[in-house]
């Protein structure tokens, strides 16, 4: 659902292409315009200004924006007008493409998503580039180069391929399984917290084929029976990016908008503003749980998204991003 707090669009595709075309013309580019109205537009009316673009003006709008803008303004904005499956499958693919593969990003964007969004992630990455994502992290995952040889990409290659794990044919709905539940705390219990060293692939399969309702179900069951939480016991027996995609599917199963307010507040807190992590939530999650996100995050940190937000960028770049925000209250 959109979280986009605007007025209705009043005005039509078309009309948006021409005042986008007119933007683009001249000396320069009239940034404030483009800003204004992209962000401003919910999906499927960005995929009919490109449509109409294209029609009217024998031109690619994304290439078209790509030449006018610049910096982190053009990296959020080229984001925002990816449809959200081809979206993913772009940040994931930049992960793995970055020098130093860094699977942060990929984890996150693969261990937050439903089984049935995984299906469309996996066409889009293979029609947009030309390869299957399960091979792309098994060269990573399996290739010569060492920083790559780490459980993180390991997890993510089995969530992706496992039988049962992340396909179709797992349950997404919010009924839960009981006695499973007690099953799976009493196996991830022995696997980590009971033996010397952590049995990998327990976990693996486990975290990769249960839904978010039975995770959470899971996570409460192993509260009850062991008097501490599976978070804590995943932490003390974990590490790196491994504990981190175990951790991302953990939370994002109990409380999504909670765990993407915290990695906003990394990003931004101390010197510096990690604006790739900025930009890739605040882009990816604007149409699915933003009030959510930003409720959370006033509860936890005492200061507004938005506040945040204006107080680590500036230019058209912040305006972008607080027009995606909404109002603050």
């Amino acid at each position: 659902m959109s979280t986009l707090s605007v007025p209705p669009v009043l005005t039509s595709p078309r009309d948006d292409a021409i005042q986008l075309y007119r933007a683009f013309k001249g000396l320069g580019c009239d940034t404030a315009a483009v800003v204004n109205i992209l962000s401003h537009r919910d999906v499927t009316q960005r995929s009919f200004i490109q449509h109409e673009y294209k029609t009217m003006y024998s031109e690619d709008l994304l290439k078209r924006l790509k030449s006018e803008l610049s910096g982190k303004l053009e990296t959020a904005v080229l984001l925002w007008m990816l449809d959200p499956a081809e979206r993913d499958a772009t940040v994931i693919k930049q992960a793995f493409s970055s020098g130093v593969t860094n699977p942060y990003a990929a984890t996150e964007v693969i261990c937050s998503r439903t089984p049935s969004q995984i299906q469309l992630i996996k066409q889009n990455y293979h029609s947009k580039f030309g390869v299957l994502l399960e091979q792309d992290i098994a060269v990573l995952t399996y290739g010569d180069h060492k920083e790559s040889k780490c459980l993180a990409l390991d997890f993510l290659y089995w969530s992706l391929s496992y039988s049962g794990g992340f396909s179709t044919h797992r349950y997404e709905g919010p009924e839960v399984d009981r006695e499973m539940a007690l099953k799976d705390a009493k196996t991830l219990f022995k696997a980590g917290e009971k033996k010397l060293g952590t049995d990998e692939k327990k976990f693996i399969r486990i975290f990769s084929e249960r839904s978010r309702a039975q995770l959470a179900a899971i996570s409460s069951a192993y509260h009850d029976m062991y008097g501490g939480s599976l978070k804590k016991a995943v932490k003390s027996e974990t590490s790196g990016e491994f504990e981190h995609g175990l951790l991302t599917i953990l939370k994002c199963s109990q409380n999504p908008a909670k765990y993407f307010a915290k990695v906003l507040h990394q990003a931004m807190k101390g010197l510096g503003t990690n604006d790739t992590t900025v930009i890739r939530v605040i882009v990816m999650r604007t149409e699915i749980d933003m009030h959510y996100i930003k409720a959370e995050y006033l509860r936890k940190y005492k200061k507004s998204l938005n506040n945040a937000v204006h107080s680590e960028t500036s230019g058209q770049y912040q305006n972008f991003l607080l027009s995606l925000l909404g109002p603050s209250h």
